[in-house]
């Protein structure tokens, strides 16, 4: 079974998360996948926007988080930081489709989205410091100047959950939708695929102007992000975590 399923329809490649018997939680081989299938669509003139969605009613519950422990430190070579990096780097629209849970990297991936929907029963949250990390993805910066420097604090400092109602007024998702959020989404996904490309990819950089200062930000969460994982700190967390889910 593919853990990241890929099909293009109609200029847009689809991209979805096929893990539904753990939540969809990223391990470092869905990581390489996601980015092998992004680095290829970027090329390929007949892809026009990329849709990302999970399976199961589940979009991902976050890392896998004992995969996670022994990937290795967190360099250019890391299939997670090449993954961070290419979320950046894209210069085709992006849209998403949220249901169910979206954790850590399942909310940090959707700042870098264009257009994200969820319906009622996506649930949002970024428990890094609740597990003795920090914020990855350029969370750190990007979400301030989406939500506020207050709410930003809030969300990560506390690490709750949210509804897709509170991240629509926060403006972190576009829009809550009442009928099939895939298919909702894909209908977006193909608007963005039949507009002029070249304008479209132009008028995407234009918007997304901070690009390099969300690159060194991303760069400085990462040397954070490794040091806390190396803390006595975050080990017991850990540990605590995985007995507790094992």
């Amino acid at each position: 079974m593919s853990l990241i399923k890929m099909r293009d329809e109609q200029g847009v490649r689809i991209i979805s998360f096929n893990r539904p018997d753990k939540r969809n939680a990223f391990n470092l081989a869905m990581y390489q996948q996601l980015t092998e299938y992004l680095i290829e669509g970027e090329s390929n003139n007949e892809i026009r926007a990329f849709m990302l969605h999970g399976e199961g009613n589940c979009f991902t519950a976050g890392n896998d988080i004992a995969d996670f422990l022994q990937s290795g430190d967190l360099n250019e070579d890391h299939p997670t930081v090449k993954f961070l990096f290419c979320l950046v780097d894209l210069k085709k629209p992006l849209v998403a489709a949220v249901s169910g849970a979206a954790v850590g990297i399942g909310t940090t991936l959707l700042l870098h989205c264009d257009l994200v929907y969820a319906d009622n029963s996506a649930k949002f949250q970024m428990p890094f410091v609740n597990l003795a990390l920090v914020p990855e993805a350029a969370s750190s910066l990007m979400l301030p100047l989406i939500v506020g420097q207050q709410k930003a604090a809030e969300l990560i400092l506390l690490g709750d959950a949210f509804n897709a109602a509170t991240a629509c007024e926060l403006n972190i998702i576009n829009q809550v939708v009442e009928t099939d959020v895939i298919e909702f989404a894909l209908t977006k996904a193909k608007r963005l695929a039949k507009q002029p490309p070249e304008s479209l990819q132009a008028s995407r950089q234009l918007i997304r102007y901070n690009q390099q200062q969300v690159k060194q930000q991303m760069q400085l969460e990462l040397v954070h992000f490794g040091q806390r994982l190396k803390s006595d700190e975050s080990k017991k967390l850990f540990q605590a975590f995985l007995s507790k889910s094992s």
